[in-house]
């Protein structure tokens, strides 16, 4: 995962790939990122990724949300968002592409 904060929307990267290899890493990461305030992850560099990266994406969403914050995910790529749709849980995500 990419240690790049934009600071204007306080959104973190998420890293090129997110894959069940590399979920815990991630996950924690990014749960981090929220706890210190973060309000979204830009999905931009993912370029490798599986279903892991929805529960990831879902995890962060839901942390948000406990906090009483909004989670805001972008650049979802349209395979992940394909998969998203098929699994049920895309309008969990409020994903813009």
């Amino acid at each position: 995962m990419s240690e790049v904060l934009n600071p204007v929307a306080n959104r973190f990267e998420s890293g090129a790939t997110l894959t069940h290899e590399s979920a815990k890493a991630a996950l924690a990461a990014g749960l981090q990122r929220i706890a210190a305030g973060a309000g979204g992850v830009d999905c931009a560099p993912l370029a490798q990724f599986d279903s892991s990266a929805l529960a990831v994406l879902l995890a962060w969403v839901r942390a948000a949300a406990a906090r009483g914050a909004k989670f805001e995910i972008v650049n979802l790529p349209a395979g992940l968002a394909s998969l998203a749709q098929a699994y049920g849980v895309d309008t969990l995500l409020s994903a813009r592409h």
